[in-house]
């Protein structure tokens, strides 16, 4: 059964962001490991944590939050379930492993949480890319057989969610009989799907509602673009595209490269080596492509205006950022933006205050640009009446020289807020 090429794609006119939930712990440094490596930062990863980071992002106007998986976190459902309640609007971009659980068990979870928080739910199909965490969990496939089973899982899950008949299915890696839930989601959760090798691509042309691809220089997206619209066409499918990114921007470029060297800086050269040397025997294309922007060295690490190369000496998966002033960093969004990327996945270290300084500091110049809505973020103006002064019969005989000090303050008052503030009125503070 061929995917539904008319099922519906997240909106493509417009960009999108997304957060980061770091589910391994957080810090003002560098994380290493990740993807096959341990990992984990200073400020543990518990609940009330991650309820900041979540009420910072719904409140910074982001559209969900990534949620990794993987034996080097915590897990992802099981987490974002928890923290669900705890907000009102923000979407969980939630990783899932195919292969990992029965394709009907994860299509029933995925409705239901769609279900009680309202079509929440987005979901980030993940295949594995090292094969020595998926023994770990049972799994024996090697990456070529794991991306078949996803396409396998993937037309089950979808056949699931689209149909209310019975659903019988037999491939080379799974296989159900007479299955049927018994609440469809709705809206089905769309799917984020990412992979640089040529299985990777296929599945993703075949099922994907959003291409992810990790951040590599423009003409290098580009190409990758390029290959999966191609490939997506033949399927009568257009995906939305979308890539994951760290951001460090400040007010001015100077600061923001501070802070890249300050974080270089705390990097420990023992955990370079380690990491790297886990890295180097991962089977995913993409991962290979990471570890080609820099090459383990830790100089020439910007390796495209404003890209830097730094965040993958020491973590597996994602690992570059883009370091600048916040309108130099919605310069290089835009210029992503017009090779076909909507989907913007961010990160920064520490996830808490790094929400709030690309929250307030870039998106804003991107909707001075029109390239982003701010949504129902709250925007509030209150009033303040400091100034309720009545005319009485006395001020009506004060005197010139009175008249023209008042004159002068209120002119005063108007040039420290940008507002005319006159005797009388309240004043207005924008938020």
């Amino acid at each position: 059964m061929a995917t539904d090429p008319t099922h519906p794609n997240p909106d493509q006119t417009g960009l999108h962001f997304h957060w980061f939930l770091p589910t391994y712990g957080d810090s003002r440094n560098l994380v290493a490991g990740g993807h096959g490596t341990l990992m984990s930062g200073d400020r543990p990863a518990t609940l009330p944590y991650l309820r900041q980071i979540v009420a910072a992002a719904e409140h910074n106007g982001f559209e969900s939050l990534l949620t990794p998986t993987g034996a080097w976190c915590e897990d992802a459902m099981i987490t974002t379930a928890l923290l669900a309640e705890s907000s009102d609007s923000i979407k969980f971009l939630v990783a899932l492993r195919p292969g990992l659980m029965s394709p009907t068990l994860a299509a029933q979870m995925a409705t239901t949480f769609q279900w009680q928080t309202g079509g929440r739910l987005l979901l980030n199909v993940v295949t594995g890319g090292e094969s020595r965490e998926q023994r770990a969990y049972g799994d024996f496939l090697d990456k070529e057989a794991r991306y078949a089973r996803a396409d396998e899982f993937l037309e089950i899950v979808r056949g699931l969610w689209d149909s209310e008949n019975p659903l019988s299915y037999s491939g080379d890696h799974l296989a159900v009989v007479d299955s049927v839930l018994a609440r469809r989601p709705d809206p089905a959760p769309p799917i984020f799907f990412g992979g640089s090798s040529a299985a990777g691509v296929r599945v993703a042309a075949r099922h994907a509602d959003t291409y992810l691809t990790w951040g590599e220089p423009p003409a290098a997206v580009a190409g990758k673009l390029d290959r999966v619209r191609d490939a997506a066409a033949v399927h009568g499918r257009t995906p939305s595209f979308g890539v994951r990114l760290h951001v460090i921007s400040r007010d001015t470029s100077e600061q923001a490269w501070a802070e890249a060297d300050r974080l270089l800086a705390g990097i420990d050269p023992a955990d370079v080596a380690r990491v790297q040397a886990s890295l180097a025997a991962s089977e995913s294309e993409g991962q290979r492509r990471m570890l080609d922007l820099h090459g383990g060295r830790t100089g020439s690490l910007e390796v495209s205006p404003n890209l830097w190369a730094g965040v993958g000496l020491v973590r597996g998966g994602a690992g570059t950022a883009l370091v600048g002033s916040h309108e130099e960093v919605a310069d290089r969004i835009g210029e992503y933006a017009e090779l076909g990327l909507t989907h913007f996945v961010l990160s920064g270290y520490p996830h808490l205050e790094e929400t709030y300084t690309f929250g307030e500091g870039v998106l804003p110049v991107l909707a001075r640009r029109g390239l982003w809505t701010p949504g129902d973020r709250r925007r509030e103006t209150v009033s303040v009446p400091f100034a309720t002064a009545t005319a009485t019969a006395t001020s009506a005989t004060t005197t010139d020289a009175t008249t023209t000090d008042a004159t002068a303050a209120d002119a005063t008052a108007a040039d420290a807020t940008g507002t005319d503030i006159r005797p009388g009125q309240p004043a207005t503070v924008g938020g």
